[in-house]
């Protein structure tokens, strides 16, 4: 297994990858990245936690798409543009994540 070093919203994490899965796994950085930088960008959450776990929850929605999987590859690295249904149902997660969280604010 290879170790490589990559930066996701500016840390850096050595990861590793089987060899020929360099590529994929900077793909998924890449992807996590975008992920998480949209979030954090839209100004509303601050914390690195809650922005992994709503990437997660956004890119585990996108890869249950039936009509998602079948776009094209350009449309898949393409971020989509966020719908008001979209932002109210993150905002619902966000809401129920911080209630969760408590005063703790830690995930584990």
């Amino acid at each position: 297994m290879k170790q490589i070093e990559v930066k996701i919203m500016g840390q850096a994490y050595l990861l590793g990858a089987p060899e020929g899965g360099e590529d994929r796994l900077h793909a998924a950085v890449q992807r996590v990245d975008a992920a998480m930088c949209r979030i954090r960008d839209a100004g509303k959450i601050k914390a690195r936690d809650r922005i992994a776990v709503l990437a997660a929850l956004n890119l585990a929605f996108e890869l249950g798409e039936p009509a998602r999987a079948a776009a094209p590859a350009q449309e898949a690295t393409d971020p989509p543009a966020s719908s008001v249904a979209e932002q109210a149902t993150l905002g619902a997660l966000l809401n129920r994540l911080d209630q969760a969280l408590g005063d703790d604010g830690q995930l584990l």
